[in-house]
């Protein structure tokens, strides 16, 4: 199975400061299945790095008060194709991330305050008929893997 996954989570340093969230783990499932390694920002056209950004509603600013919500829904666009493209029916994305956090986002004040929510590209995938699901839910993604595959 082909599984869309957050680039940063794969040791790409694509995340806002440059740096990298690699996850070991991803090694033994890349073993079985295709891992498509995915950034809607940089797709969106942010550069690396970049100044942070957090999502309110349906709006995405950054840290100096720039409306960058088109770049983030362009990336969104972008991730979805790809994972279209690629036969993706499921996406591991980086929890809190205004792109790709699927539960959890920071609240728009940039004090590190979190809140239910998800990241623009994490709704558009879910929307899309995607299954979706962070770094802090591999033991849901392997089940869900292995009853799609049974």
């Amino acid at each position: 199975m082909n599984v869309l996954v957050s680039a940063c989570l794969m040791g790409f340093g694509c995340r806002y400061d440059g740096g990298v969230r690699r996850l070991s783990c991803l090694d033994a499932l890349g073993e079985r299945h295709v891992l498509i390694p995915v950034c809607p920002e940089v797709m969106g056209g942010l550069p690396t790095p970049r100044s942070p950004a957090e999502r309110v509603g349906e709006r995405v600013r950054n840290c100096e008060g720039a409306d960058v919500t088109a770049a983030f829904f362009a990336g969104a666009s972008a991730a979805l194709e790809l994972a279209q493209r690629e036969g993706c029916r499921c996406a591991l994305l980086k929890e809190r991330s205004p792109s790709c956090g699927s539960s959890v986002i920071y609240d728009g004040s940039f004090t590190g305050k979190r809140i239910p929510g998800e990241g623009v590209t994490a709704e558009l995938l879910r929307c899309s008929g995607i299954a979706v699901f962070s770094e802090n839910q591999l033991e849901e993604l392997l089940a869900w893997i292995a009853a799609q595959e049974s």
